[in-house]
């Protein structure tokens, strides 16, 4: 019985198709076609893949050129194979392979040739695939992303920031710790506006700020002989600062409503020591609600790339460096993991203290990432809550983080009945 697979090798504006019976026992015999981009040509596509009986579709992740060929093939291509009798697994399945393991030897490439190899490394099993969740959690790993780099953005304008005002000799960032803090921004908004006064400026600054008066004034002084080129300027970064705001705010609210439906999973991450609303948001936005793509807690490590690798040759183990994995899970786990390792009467900062004097500092990190990872996959999988068996935990620091979580997850939408949690003891 013959068993159809399509190579589709992406690009911009051409698609490159190649089909072949997998099955035949002598050198597979290609059909070739192309195709563009636009919608109607990838329904084209769709109808010829259907005419041809394809029952599974491979084809190269080219920067974001594989996205709509993807969707709508995902939400269009309709094989028949799935009803017929005796189906295999994978049947009517779409694979999403990695570049790097389809490169072809230098001079030896075409569109063309490239498809059908593709084809011919999926049938020997030869391919690294890419996982693809289904178009929802895309969705939200979309919100999540342009969230972060919305956060970068508003790092680099904090550095021009504090670089425009060492120009404009303000040692402002002498003596506050933020920068964009409540005081700082008072009186960076005042000298935008045309204030000269170094005293009416110091006097903006919150009560608590530890800089003085007399510090501050010394520190604004050159406001009096400021050039208004420069006050247009620091208007327009801070005009940027509270469009990004804004939007950083705006796509919170957006994600709060795309999880309502797994407000319990969110929940549930945030009692992690180390992890908050946000972590907890991208983590469901990268391995989703329940974690179901991955079988195992050490399935799910292994694809973050938070895992000990093996590199062993001769009988000898040459390295243990972790693998490549998603680069977007493992930023988040290292950022949680250094979090927690803070967490005061903890068991992630009992285990930081005991691994960091032979590991070091990088290393230690990468140990507490491997057990989040590990815990996170327990606790979406199985449906369970964390429990803390920490050293030094008090029913006085639970409920405070408890009701500190629940403030965060109340902010964003979301309806959070605080538990019944024994009164502490003083």
């Amino acid at each position: 019985m013959p068993y159809m697979i399509a190579g589709i090798d992406v690009h911009k504006k051409m698609l490159a198709v190649v089909v072949a019976d997998v099955e035949l026992a002598e050198e597979y015999r290609f059909e070739r076609c192309r195709f563009g981009t636009t919608p109607q040509h990838l329904q084209a596509l769709c109808a010829w893949l259907a005419e041809r009986n394809v029952q599974e579709v491979v084809m190269e992740s080219t920067a974001q050129y594989w996205k709509p060929v993807w969707s709508t093939l995902e939400r269009d291509w309709k094989p028949t194979c799935k009803q017929q009798e005796g189906a295999a697994k994978v049947a009517g399945a779409l694979h999403l392979a990695q570049a790097e393991s389809n490169r072809a030897r230098q001079g030896r490439k075409t569109d063309f040739i490239d498809a059908e190899r593709l084809v011919k490394r999926l049938a020997a099993n030869e391919l690294v695939l890419s996982f693809v969740p289904d178009e929802e959690q895309r969705l939200w790993r979309s919100v999540m992303r342009r969230k972060y780099q919305i956060i970068r953005n508003r790092v680099q304008l904090q550095n021009r920031l504090e670089s425009l005002l060492e120009e404009m000799k303000i040692k402002l960032s002498s003596l506050v710790s933020d920068l964009l803090g409540l005081s700082a921004r008072r009186m960076l908004g005042a000298l935008a506006k045309g204030e000269t006064e170094p005293q009416v400026l110091a006097a903006m600054a919150h009560q608590r700020l530890r800089a003085t008066p007399e510090e501050l004034q010394d520190a604004l002084g050159a406001s009096r002989e400021l050039n208004p080129v420069y006050r247009r300027m620091l208007k327009m970064m801070l005009t940027e600062l509270r469009l990004l705001e804004q939007q950083m705010r705006q796509l919170d609210r957006e994600m709060a409503t795309l999880l309502l439906a797994h407000a319990d999973a969110v929940r549930r991450l945030t009692e992690i020591p180390g992890l908050g609303v946000d972590s907890a948001q991208q983590i469901i936005a990268e391995v989703g609600p329940t974690a179901a793509a991955f079988e195992s807690e050490k399935n799910l490590s292994s694809w973050a790339g938070v895992c000990p690798g093996e590199e062993e040759s001769g009988g000898k183990c040459k390295s243990h460096r972790s693998p490549k994995g998603s680069r977007h899970l493992r930023r988040i786990l290292n950022q949680c993991a250094n979090a927690a390792a803070k967490a005061k009467g903890t068991i992630f900062q009992a285990i930081y203290l005991r691994l960091v004097p032979r590991l070091g500092h990088k290393q230690t990190i990468g140990a507490i990432a491997h057990r989040l990872c590990r815990l996170i996959w327990i606790i979406l999988h199985r449906g369970v809550s964390y429990e803390e068996r920490g050293p030094a935990l008090t029913a006085k620091a639970k409920q405070r983080r408890t009701a500190k979580m629940i403030r965060e997850l109340s902010k964003l939408g979301y309806r959070v009945e605080p538990p019944n949690l024994q009164p502490a003891v003083s």
